[in-house]
């Protein structure tokens, strides 16, 4: 089943770069399907291997922080070549 997952990672702490940038190097080396913005991350690929790799990048982020959000969408269709028709 193809997923599309739209994630924003939010530390509460001052020094909030790292752990983003950490973040997002390690989804981009994941061989899955990631389109940035300045708002969100988005992941696209087969459920099980998008959600294999959420589970340990997600982990490792969250241990970067003091405290910190995660705010996850899961779509169920790969959204990746989604273009607006207006």
């Amino acid at each position: 089943m193809e997923i599309s997952v739209e994630l924003t990672l939010s530390p509460l702490q001052d020094n909030f770069e790292a752990p983003i940038i950490s973040f997002i190097q390690k989804l981009r080396a994941s061989g899955l399907r990631v389109i940035e913005n300045p708002l969100s991350t988005q992941i696209f690929g087969d459920y099980d291997a998008v959600m294999k790799v959420l589970h340990t990048e997600i982990k490792d982020a969250l241990e970067l922080m003091d405290k910190g959000l995660v705010y996850i969408k899961i779509v169920k269709s790969d959204r990746s070549d989604y273009e607006p028709h207006f």
